[in-house]
């Protein structure tokens, strides 16, 4: 039986998709993430799921972060987006960071159905807007960027997040539940990786990887 993990804040849309799951595959193991963090440790605990149904604005991450993330340590795991926005330059961002798939939440139950059966058998499934040949890839430095966050560890991009969202090392390390010195060393770290000079810098470079 196939095992589908499925992470979406919205509980209305993580209802629509297990309710389509179910339909197609009534015997399907299904896990579900409400955040970034569940969502790493989902996937750390069932990396060997069948398919991860990522939504693409997930709480507590920055546009394709969780993808990049999720494709660099278990490239084995299909990712199919899940989202709001239709624009054919995201789709196709999407599909070169290494999703599967891309689905808008406006799709109805039969073309939910139609494009997980296509990905289980181990086809992409995209609009023909995505495939467009007149639709921009993405840029060299957005895709070397990448590169260098894949190589963050969970805990890392959560503390870039947190630092991007205005945060200073002390509300990181409450909000954490640790001391500030493991919030600098992670900050250090992030550093080290992404070849940045400072933290105005590193930021600059997560925001590569936001929705624009």
């Amino acid at each position: 039986m196939p095992t589908f993990l499925i992470a979406d804040d919205h509980p209305l849309f993580r209802d629509a998709l297990r309710t389509a799951v179910l339909k197609a595959w009534p015997e399907a193991v299904i896990h579900e993430a409400d955040h970034v963090q569940a969502l790493y440790q989902l996937v750390e605990l069932h990396h060997d799921a069948d398919l991860l149904l990522l939504d693409l604005s997930m709480p507590g991450s920055s546009g394709f972060d969780p993808l990049v993330h999720i494709r660099a340590r278990h490239p084995q795991l299909p990712v199919v987006m899940v989202s709001g926005h239709e624009d054919a330059q995201l789709m196709r961002r999407a599909m070169e960071h290494g999703a599967f798939g891309y689905i808008p939440k406006s799709s109805d139950l039969a073309t939910l159905g139609q494009a997980l059966s296509t990905v289980l058998d181990g086809e992409p499934w995209f609009l023909p807007q995505a495939l467009d040949q007149h639709t921009p890839s993405i840029s060299e430095q957005e895709r070397q960027v990448a590169a260098r966050m894949a190589e963050l560890t969970p805990q890392q991009a959560k503390v870039l997040q947190m630092v991007a969202a205005g945060l200073l090392n002390k509300q990181i390390a409450h909000d954490l539940g640790t001391s500030e010195a493991t919030v600098k060393a992670h900050m250090s770290a992030v550093l080290r990786k992404l070849g940045a000079t400072n933290r105005t810098e590193a930021v600059s470079m997560a925001h590569r990887l936001d929705l624009h």
